[in-house]
């Protein structure tokens, strides 16, 4: 008797039953690893004769036996429906106690990560800082030696700035003079010539007009040595810079003002605009239409983002405006303090990707004094930014009127006055034009 459906037997299930065929003959004891013929293992022993079984672990496979199925033995728990998971309790593997425990880890140390991470961070911030300081340091051309300045008034309280703005064409292509408008003149002159003033009553910036009337007085060549002795002779502020340079115009001023010159700071026009495109512009509110052929500016009255170039031919116009250079002198100002304004935001002092090409476009195009250092550099553009943010004055040197050459006669008294104020670092009284 067996268990086939009715009208089969062993003997005509065929050969094909198995593996890929497409009936439902089991395979035989040989394929089927979990079966084995012969008498049940008995308990203690796997189903592989000999195999100790798992403790606990996976439970015994049936078999069959003589083509019977074999009973389990009595007091097998197969585990189901207990929660058990295959293995023991408390993580413990077939290997035994202990093997495969996933041992927990310690709780960080967040007092000592913050402790690294905060050491870490100031290391690079004055690593950093300090490498900034030298490479900035080292871009700063100090070509002007005021020691070769004569005859010197003595210092007074606070520092004094001469801060120059020049025609200088150097480093600029063919095409950069053609866009900005500047010419091909050779030499170079001034274009524009302050005084700033920093002290304990706030900075007050002075312009100086470039036709301004002034002697020149008994120097010393810059370059030769040779002395020149004064004749008294008279000639616009601007020449003094043309015939012997930063040099002579110094000792040029202090000679018609008294007023003690403690650094020199030049830039010259393609510099300029430079430094106004690497800070992404500067704006402006213009006072009024402005058309200049000779400039080049082209800008309509109301505040506007203006560019190095438009920058560049708004400082130069005098001719399109009523006042001419004393016009010009003004407008000049209020750029510069907004020009410094706008290097000193956090946008620009926080952001290295616009600090740094900031700082390489004014570094290399500024000529300083050689005692001239960064702090004096800083000095000066946190006293300009505070001049446009009304914690100082503007104003222009006080004018008499026409000399009988036709140039810009200073106002003697006022002058003094003005330099006694400055030398004493006392709040400015005076007003100018």
């Amino acid at each position: 008797m067996n268990n086939w459906p009715e009208g089969w037997s062993d003997d005509n299930r065929g050969s094909r039953y198995g593996r890929g065929s497409g009936s439902a003959q089991p395979e035989s004891a040989r394929v089927m690893r979990q079966v084995r013929r012969g008498p049940a293992a008995s308990p203690g022993q796997g189903a592989y004769g000999g195999a100790p079984q798992y403790a606990g672990g996976v439970p015994q496979q049936p078999s069959y036996v003589d083509g019977g199925y074999a009973e389990p033995p009595s007091g097998y728990d197969s585990g189901y429906n207990t929660g058990q998971v295959y293995g023991s309790g408390g993580g413990r593997g077939p290997g035994g106690p202990g093997v495969g425990v996933y041992e927990q880890r310690p709780a960080p140390n967040w007092r000592r990560r913050i402790k690294v991470t905060t050491i870490t961070l100031v290391t690079v911030l004055v690593v950093t800082s300090v490498g900034t300081y030298f490479w900035a340091d080292s871009k700063l051309n100090r070509d002007v030696d005021l020691s070769k300045v004569i005859e010197r008034p003595e210092a007074g309280e606070g520092t004094n700035y001469l801060i120059v703005g020049s025609d200088s064409r150097a480093g600029m292509s063919a095409e950069d003079k053609k866009r900005l408008r500047t010419g091909s003149a050779p030499g170079k002159r001034t274009d524009s010539m302050m005084i700033l003033h920093t002290g304990s009553n706030g900075p007050t910036l002075i312009s100086l007009p470039r036709d301004s009337n002034v002697t020149v007085p008994s120097f010393k060549g810059s370059d030769s040595g040779k002395f020149y002795p004064g004749t008294g002779r008279q000639v616009k502020l601007n020449a003094a810079y043309a015939e012997d340079g930063p040099e002579l115009l110094v000792r040029t001023v202090e000679a018609n003002t008294g007023l003690h010159i403690d650094h020199y700071v030049e830039i010259g026009f393609g510099g300029f605009a430079s430094i106004v495109d690497a800070v992404g512009g500067v704006e402006m509110d213009i006072p009024q239409d402005i058309k200049d052929t000779k400039s080049g500016a082209d800008l309509k009255k109301g505040k506007q983002t203006l560019n190095g170039e438009q920058a560049l031919a708004f400082v130069r116009t005098r001719y399109a405006l009523r006042g001419s250079d004393l016009d010009r002198t003004k407008n000049q100002q209020k750029f510069l303090s907004a020009l410094a304004n706008q290097v000193a935001t956090p946008g620009t002092v926080l952001n290295p990707f616009k600090l740094y090409p900031t700082m390489g476009a004014g570094l290399d195009s500024l000529v300083v004094d050689k005692d001239m250092g960064l702090f004096d550099l800083a000095d000066m553009f946190w006293a300009m930014k505070g001049v446009s943010g009304g914690e100082g004055k503007s104003m222009n040197m006080p004018i008499a009127g026409n000399s009988v050459n036709g140039n810009l006669q200073w106002d003697t008294a006022k002058v003094k006055t003005l330099v006694n104020e400055l030398k004493n670092d006392d709040k400015v009284t005076v007003s100018g034009n």
